[in-house]
């Protein structure tokens, strides 16, 4: 047989040794090479502080943001041990730094509980830095190491002396990996603040040395609670109004299980739960969810029963009725946990479901009997939860209905594209009839999509769920984009199998009212159509504020600094009076090829991609803009003042 090309053989098969599997392929290890898996380097690291605290060990936990861009976590733990590992014969810091699947948290001697559960975070943020330094106080000494791209560059040496314990690991990013180097202060905040509540008594300061204030010192804070997972729930609920006086709070052990929970019901429509295992957040839930949530419907549902409270509502009961308006941190502590994937993020271990719902249900049932005005406040939200339920169901089934009847149901003033293929095609979100007239005029039909909107739509953080669907707006963009709310086992969910155009983008005027449209938009998409954030269907265009020109000369302007930089260069050596400024103020002065060139010619405009970096803070946040309580919006808006702009 001929050799032919491509032919597969013994010298294909790639054996990749140590790190160099980390650096081949990191994704697999830290999700991403974009900015979530940048920071997931940094959680990684301070994961190894926190289990210190965990054993007992560690108070202090300091994360600082270099000038150089660099990061250093330092904490007063015992510090990594130095000696020699009698196997491998090398020091153990050379071991934990440089080998995959080294380390404590194989030993339950060490490590009772841990966060790092498979001993590859600390050798994973050494194979993806460029440099990594990392310092040991042990043993009356200090002793530093130092690698590059995951390989040791220096021995471990004794630099001088301490009395003190604890590791210093200083770690610059590779930027042959990472497509950004720069950290966010508000994302390494907002974890160090959560990991605060996780963990009472905890202290953990943040320092960010590349932003100093008029007196030259760093930007900082300090976290710290004493209440942690009563006062985590009032954080997140600060911007709500409470249902009952104080969180309820059960803490306790089962099996070396520690569950730990609080939940309090406010009067808002939301259910808004968080979970964690071993301080790692379980974005996608998994069994400690699963236990905590079979709890609060069996005890709901035998004191609404025993009472005669249910039987006298005369309606049909579902999981979701007795969670809605309630805020739950679920916290266990897991020997064992069995993640799903090295990012953990759904915890699968079967016997956590009866025991988070076993200690969390002996702890309501208690709760209930002794706050019998409570419990009542509960279970006559949960009838009436339970009643908008089944209306909003009835007014989905209605819209689909009328969808099916009308062969198809797309909304009258949809613009619709030639193009059948939901890759290629994108819909644009235009703010009033008059923008959407233009974009209409100067889109491309092949792809592009138009659903004008009129005015501001419903704000769904207010609403009950069945008025959302009488929203004509909304229902427009349910039935454009093809997608559809189902439940399934007791859950709501949306279908996008039948999603139409995989770009949806909103295009609203530049100024104070289209931010205000954006904004009730994106509480819409957070809401009710997140899974299209999630899978990055959501963009926002930005239409330029300027147009500066001078004759026949001009530019567009997206941002003060262009539009100075514009006037600068048409003004050397000549007059500034020739110059004119036209300041957008909306879509409707543009004209259709204006629109097109600068905001939806994909060879020129410019796209903000909506993403979830921090689903807590998000969805604090959407509630804190857009909720009733006036007072933690006002105190946003005064903290945030510097960085408004006002329209003129």
């Amino acid at each position: 047989m001929s050799e032919q090309k491509g032919t597969y053989g013994a010298e294909n098969i790639q054996a990749l040794e140590g790190l160099e599997a980390v650096r081949k392929r990191p994704g697999m290890y830290i999700g991403s090479t974009d900015v979530k898996g940048l920071h997931h380097l940094v959680w990684e690291v301070i994961d190894n502080s926190i289990d210190e605290h965990l054993a007992g060990y560690c108070t202090h936990i300091e994360v600082v943001v270099n000038k150089d861009g660099s990061l250093t976590v330092v904490d007063n733990g015992r510090g990594i041990p130095v000696g020699m590992h009698e196997k491998l014969q090398k020091s153990a810091l050379e071991v934990v730094m440089t080998i995959l699947h080294a380390g404590g948290k194989f030993d339950h001697d060490t490590y009772k509980v841990s966060g790092g559960l498979h001993g590859v975070g600390i050798s994973c943020v050494n194979a993806l830095s460029q440099k990594v330094r990392a310092e040991v106080r042990r043993e009356g000494k200090i002793w530093r190491q130092e690698y590059e791209r995951g390989k040791p560059t220096t021995a471990v040496d004794a630099i001088g002396e301490s009395k003190e314990t604890g590791t210093i690991i200083t770690f610059w990013p590779d930027p042959e990996i990472f497509e950004t180097l720069e950290f966010k202060y508000e994302t390494l905040a907002n974890r160090l603040r959560e990991l605060s509540y996780l963990n009472s008594g905890l202290y953990l300061n943040l320092r960010d040395d590349r932003e100093l204030d008029e007196n030259g010192n760093p930007k900082q804070e300090t976290f710290f609670s004493e209440g942690g997972l009563r006062e985590f729930v009032k954080f997140l609920d600060e911007s709500r109004t409470p249902l009952i006086d104080r969180p309820i709070y059960v803490k306790a052990k089962e099996d070396n299980v520690e569950v730990e929970v609080a939940l309090q019901y406010n009067t808002g429509y939301q259910e808004h739960l968080f979970s964690f295992v071993n301080n790692i957040s379980t974005r996608d839930g998994g069994t400690h969810e699963a236990g905590f949530k079979r709890a609060i419907t069996r005890i709901f549902k035998k004191y609404g029963d025993d009472s005669g409270l249910f039987t006298k509502a005369k309606v049909q009961l579902s999981g979701e009725d007795y969670r809605e308006g309630l805020t739950a941190v679920v916290s266990v502590k897991v020997p064992e946990p069995q993640f799903k994937g090295q990012t953990k993020g759904e915890l699968g271990n079967s016997e956590v479901v009866g025991i988070v719902s076993q200690c969390v249900g002996d702890a309501l049932a208690i709760y209930l009997e002794e706050n019998p005005s409570d419990a009542k406040k509960i279970v006559e939200k949960v009838i009436i939860a339970a009643r908008a339920r089944d209306a909003a169901r009835k007014a989905r089934e209605l819209v689909q209905r009328k969808n099916i009847l009308t062969g198809g149901g797309l909304p009258g003033k949809l613009a619709d594209c030639s193009s059948r293929d939901p890759k290629q095609c994108e819909i644009y979100l235009v703010e009033g009839d008059s923008a959407g007239g233009t974009a209409k005029q100067g889109r491309d039909r092949n792809f592009q999509a138009i659903l004008p909107l009129r005015g501001k739509i419903l704000n769904v953080e207010k609403a009950m769920e069945h008025r959302i669907y009488d929203n004509e707006e909304i229902k427009n963009m349910f039935t454009a984009l093809g997608v559809s709310i189902e439940e399934k086992e007791g859950a709501r969910i949306l279908n996008i199998d039948k999603l139409r155009y995989h770009k949806i983008v909103i295009m609203c005027d530049a100024d104070i009212d289209g931010s205000h449209i954006v904004t009730l938009i994106l509480t819409f998409f957070f809401r009710y159509m997140r899974p299209l954030i999630e899978n990055g269907h959501v963009f926002i265009a930005a239409p330029p504020l300027y147009r500066v020109s001078k004759g026949t000369q001009f530019q567009y302007c997206w941002n003060e600094i262009d539009r100075q930089a514009a006037v600068d260069g048409y003004t050397v050596g000549e007059k500034a009076a020739n110059i004119k400024v036209q300041r957008y103020k909306g879509l409707g002065e543009m004209n259709a090829e204006q629109l097109w060139e600068t905001t939806m010619d994909p060879d020129n405009r410019v796209f903000r991609k909506v993403g979830i970096d921090d689903a807590h803070e998000a969805d604090r946040y959407f509630s804190m803009l857009m909720g009733d309580e006036v007072p933690p919006r006002r105190a946003f808006i005064e903290a945030n003042a510097k960085y408004a702009r006002v329209d003129v």
